[in-house]
Order: C-alpha cells, then structure tokens, then sequence
C-alpha cells in the first residue's frame, strides 16, 4: 500500500501557533505604542507647564521690580505672603502721567494661581482700603489665570543673610536692612520637586 500524500496547506495546529505567535506579537507592539504616546503626552504637559511657569515668573519679576519703596509709603507694608499666596504694592508708570501705586496679588485658588491687580491711584488713604480688599480675598478686581495645577506656594524674602516669609513692618518701621530678594516656589501637580526663583526687589 503507498502511503497516502500530504495536502498542500497548513494543519490545524500549525494556524494556531501562527495566529499565537501574531497575537503575541500585536500585543507587545500596541504596549510599545501605548507607552510612547503616553511619554509624548506627558512630555507635551510638562512642556506647556513650563512654558506657563516661566510666563508667570516673568510676570512675578516685572512686579518685583516695580516694587513701591517703603518710604514712599510712610510705613505702610509693601510686601506680604501667606501660605495661599502674595500681596505686593507696585509703582505704575503711564506715558506723560505722574506714576500711580497699584495693589498686586497671587493667590491659589482651586489649583489655579491667579493675579488680580487694583486701580492705579496716588491716594493713600485710597490704598489702604485696596491693600485691606486684596489681604481680605475680597478684591473685586477680576482675576487673570496664569497657571492651572499648582498645589501650593511658598514666598520668602532675603534679609539678614537668611530667607523669611515677609510680614508686615514692624510698628515704627524697619530697624534694619530692609530685605533685597525674594523667592517663590510653587508646587506643581505630577511634580515632586516645587518650581522655584528668586528675584530682586526693586523698590525694598
């Protein structure tokens, strides 16, 4: 008896083990995909929180500089922070115009870091009422968002050759140097380590 030839084609289980094989081999590609869209994603959010870190650190710095000296405030503060964020007293300059004096304030509000800024005067007993609207979180100037995700803030001044949270000045003014920097780090969601810089005062 001859013995009967094979078919041309595969058997059963010769599909089986290709279509395994496939069926492994789409499986490690498509996890391989996923975790270079997921990096790029991620890189992408790092990249655009920078990016807003960086715009709001600018703005910080322009406010630093402009920071209203003490003594053209007759030992009024122009500097405070708390753990929710700052408040700031800047000159403002406007072409032909006598410069005015502006209340500034950061806070976190829903993990969004937002700056309001008062009206312009050159009234004192005007600023007060700002500076107590801004320290109260009952400024009714509208706020601009400059950056989503931050956790928390930390504001400190450099004085005495070591950093503080400012405060008030003391009754009767400064005795001392009065502080000459400031630094702000902030907290960032999907962040271990805070962002932070430190800028001059301007007008301390």
């Amino acid at each position: 008896v001859m013995p009967m030839k094979r078919a041309p084609g595969f058997t059963l289980i010769e599909l089986l083990v290709a279509i395994s094989i496939l069926a492994i081999v789409a499986v490690l590609g498509w996890r391989g995909l996923d975790g270079i869209v997921r990096a790029r994603l991620s890189l992408t959010e790092q990249m655009e929180t920078t990016r807003g870190m960086q715009l709001a650190f600018a703005q910080m710095q322009s406010d630093c500089e402009h920071l209203v000296p003490l003594t053209d405030l007759q030992k009024r503060p122009n500097l405070v922070a708390d753990p929710g964020g700052m408040t700031l007293v800047r000159n403002v300059y406007i072409e032909n115009a006598p410069s005015q004096i502006q209340v500034v304030s950061y806070r976190i509000v829903n993990t969004v870091m937002i700056r309001r800024e008062s009206v312009a005067t050159r009234d004192l007993v005007q600023l007060d009422l700002l500076w107590k609207a801004a320290t109260s979180n009952i400024d009714p100037s509208p706020p601009v968002a400059l950056q989503a995700g931050v956790l928390a803030m930390q504001v400190e001044v450099w004085e005495n050759n070591t950093w503080r949270v400012p405060a008030p000045p003391p009754p009767g003014g400064w005795t001392g140097l009065p502080p000459s920097g400031m630094r702000v780090a902030l907290q960032v969601r999907n962040q271990e380590i805070p962002m932070s810089k430190a800028f001059l005062l301007g007008g301390m």
